[in-house]
């Protein structure tokens, strides 16, 4: 039995949400959580950066030391890594937290970049995958820079991460504009419910 199968007749399910940083992500992320018609729990990503001030271990990444997190990669414990924005740091799915989801009852919520995205959709088939865009790349600029976050080197390496990930739009099954957030949320959650229904049907 593929992975596809015995995802479909265990009635597990996978959501990824990919868009570029300044798409509105954690907003709509933490909204789909408490709105959602079906059950979602977030994956919790793995990382080898050290934790920021108020991050918390468990709840927003695992932090990994790096040998740690390559010992896992060699173990084939993760859906899905890569190394972000040439950090040097690692960052990763664990397997343990989609079946972490699955034992909840819930769906498996990942929130992930393209690439990661893309090694996801190889191992689960009939995920549920959005990308998430702005309105226009006009948009995306402006909300970048009205973070007030990164500077300029940063802001240009986003820019250019986020038309390469443009690339890629045709591979997901749902594309939503956040124009405005409501209405993101309720696109999103009309998708959710519509799967949900052919998944019963």
């Amino acid at each position: 039995m593929s992975v596809s199968d015995s995802q479909s007749s265990s009635g597990h399910r996978v959501v990824v949400l990919s868009g570029p940083s300044g798409s509105g992500k954690t907003t709509i992320v933490n909204r789909l959580i408490a709105e959602s018609p079906v059950k979602l729990q977030k994956s919790v990503s793995a990382t080898t950066r050290k934790p920021r001030p108020q991050e918390v271990e468990g709840e927003d990444y695992y932090f990994l030391a790096d040998a740690d997190f390559r010992e896992k990669l060699a173990q084939d414990l993760f859906i899905e890594h890569a190394e972000v924005f040439s950090s040097g740091f690692l960052y990763g799915t664990l397997r343990s937290e989609v079946e972490r989801a699955w034992q909840s009852k819930a769906w498996a919520f990942l929130e992930i970049d393209v690439e990661g995205a893309l090694n996801v959709m190889q191992q689960y088939p009939d995920a549920v995958t959005i990308f998430l865009k702005t309105p226009s790349p006009e948009e995306f600029e402006k909300r970048l820079r009205a973070r007030g976050t990164e500077n300029e080197a940063t802001i240009q390496k986003r820019l250019a991460t986020a038309a390469s990930e443009l690339e890629f739009v045709d591979r997901y099954r749902h594309v939503v504009v956040n124009d405005v957030l409501d209405r993101a949320v309720a696109e999103i959650c009309d998708i959710l419910k519509s799967e949900e229904t052919n998944r019963n049907a």
